[in-house]
């Protein structure tokens, strides 16, 4: 990378540009590995535009019951579609227009013939009914499904969540991240005396004979199907009005009954994490739909104006800071990194799940953004350069394609480094805001591909980051800065990285910071004293030739 030389135009980026040190990892995938992952074409003909989810949840027998409205927008000819279910839910029926359709299963996938005419440009709909006993989640949130508890006082205490796993995990839908429905209304019924919270705002309730009730949730803004979330429990309810950016936004919490007056003291970072966000990354992106926190059995989720959240009400990470640096024990570490993800995850969101890092990086980085804004800048780098030391390096960040396959779990404390290397290249503090900004406005309510991210910053900055991204996303190498001192000689270059590799790194050189413009070529400079100290904002290492 040359710092100094401005390119204008976009980066096209290829993963298979290079092959020295790069460690993807391979895997044996299945044929529903690819029905999952892959824009298969009973997917492609049609966008989606609206959902209507209507679901029965039976707490008791662990049983669930529904049916989901899906409306869609024809793109071209075709007459099946994909729909998506995972094992052991089933589909009873699908129906069109008062006609039952023929359904051809395939595992999780099902292909759906339609009778009816599908005229291009046009809108339809079918209803696809189901029910079954969902996975129930093994360690919520990593392993998801249906959390089905008991609270303090025996009573229920239920939530969903499946981000990787799918929201097919528990209703049918279009199970693929590309295309996200327009808004939907979310129809939960469950026991009287215990409440459900959903997305969106909620529209009303009705009492039924039956011995349920029915809350209807609208969801005004485009969602990703991760997001969508039940959770039904003993729910009190307070909240605050933030003067945010857009205007009044309501700031809603929801907290088992006997946690009330905990919640009230301890949910004030919500308040701290929105103006802080507002500042580093624009207006919070879901104004219409209000803000929600919300208690849950397990740890916490980015459930779409929906946050949940069970941190004990601790501070830093069950109480415990992982940057151990100090700075993550002054904030609740699931407030501020599930709402961040408000921006990065349910604003911008990935097409393909290999991309995650765009969710998780961003969002780990904006932790150390966070106490930066409310504790200083030195306070901001001391965090995020302390979650250095959960980095394996085993797995590069960016996952495999097409067959719904993450990347390693490096994506968050080695993202969040990426980006913060990144910062100290720019060299200048606005800019770096306004890209961040930028990034939510021009991908507002958009799915992404991690190249579009790349161009965009490679634009905005003028600088061209074709090798540093590829360094750094698309191999487990970091760049190590050799060096060897002699006779008031400095010899230096960069060892462990990809062709072409040429980023410019601040050091300091007898008590004065300048920087050096090493590659993988001998470079020299003249240095008095026997020491030399690189800038630790820099994610590298380095190595000194004795």
């Amino acid at each position: 990378m040359k710092k100094l030389t401005l390119v204008l135009v976009l980066i096209s980026i290829s993963v298979n540009c290079f092959s020295q040190g790069l460690l993807q990892e391979k895997s044996n995938f299945t044929h529903q590995d690819t029905l999952r992952g892959t824009i298969t074409p009973e997917r492609s003909w049609w966008d989606l535009t609206y959902y209507h989810l209507d679901v029965n949840i039976n707490p008791e027998e662990k049983f669930i019951s529904g049916r989901t409205s899906v409306y869609y927008r024809v793109l071209k000819d075709s007459k099946e579609l994909q729909i998506d279910l995972q094992e052991p839910m089933k589909i009873n029926s699908v129906i069109q227009n008062g006609k039952t359709l023929a359904v051809r299963h395939d595992g999780n996938a099902h292909f759906i013939s339609l009778k009816d005419d599908q005229e291009i440009g046009k809108v339809y709909s079918v209803d696809v009914f189901y029910e079954g006993y969902p996975k129930e989640a093994v360690r919520a949130p990593w392993d998801g499904g249906f959390s089905w508890k008991k609270d303090d006082n025996d009573k229920h205490f239920v939530a969903t969540s499946c981000q990787g796993l799918g929201a097919s995990v528990w209703w049918p839908n279009k199970d693929h991240m590309y295309d996200e429905v327009d808004s939907m209304l979310i129809s939960v019924t469950n026991p009287k005396g215990l409440s459900n919270i959903s997305n969106g705002k909620l529209r009303f309730k009705t009492e039924n004979n039956d011995g349920t009730v029915t809350s209807h949730w609208f969801v005004n803004n485009p969602i990703n199907n991760y997001g969508v979330n039940v959770n039904i429990g003993d729910y009190v309810h307070f909240s605050e009005v933030y003067e945010g950016e857009k205007g009044p936004l309501n700031l809603d919490y929801y907290v088992l009954s006997y946690n009330l007056e905990k919640a009230k003291e301890h949910f004030k970072d919500t308040p701290k994490m929105m103006k802080a966000f507002e500042h580093w990354f624009g207006p919070y992106p879901f104004y219409e739909d209000g803000f929600k926190l919300v208690e849950v059995p397990y740890l916490g989720m980015e459930h779409q104006s929906s946050v949940t959240y069970g941190n004990q009400y601790k501070k830093g990470y069950l109480g415990r800071d992982i940057s151990g640096s100090g700075w993550g024990l002054k904030f609740d570490y699931i407030i501020i990194h599930e709402a961040g993800h408000e921006w990065f995850a349910n604003n911008i969101t990935y097409k393909d799940i290999a991309d995650m890092w765009v969710h998780e990086g961003f969002t780990t980085y904006s932790e150390n953004l966070f106490v930066e804004y409310y504790y200083g800048k030195q306070a901001g780098s001391e965090y995020v350069i302390g979650q250095r030391k959960g980095i394996s390096n085993k797995r590069t960040i960016i996952g495999e394609y097409n067959v719904n396959k993450g990347g390693s779990g490096d994506m968050y404390s080695k993202g969040a480094n990426i980006l913060h290397t990144l910062r100290q290249l720019i060299e200048n503090d606005e800019k770096w805001r306004q890209i961040l900004r930028g990034l939510n406005s021009i991908f507002y309510h958009q799915t992404v591909t991690t190249e579009q991210v790349e161009n965009y910053i490679s634009q905005q900055t003028g600088i061209d980051l074709t090798e540093f991204f590829n360094q750094y996303l698309r191999t487990t190498m970091i760049p190590t800065f050799e060096y060897e001192i002699k006779n008031g000689k400095l010899k230096y270059r960069w060892t462990n990285i990809v062709d072409n590799f040429d980023m410019p790194v601040e050091v300091t050189i007898d008590s004065k910071k300048q920087w050096l413009f090493p590659n993988s070529e001998w470079k020299t400079t003249s240095i008095q004293s026997n020491s030399i100290t690189i800038d630790p904002d820099f994610y590298v290492y380095s190595k000194k030739i004795p």
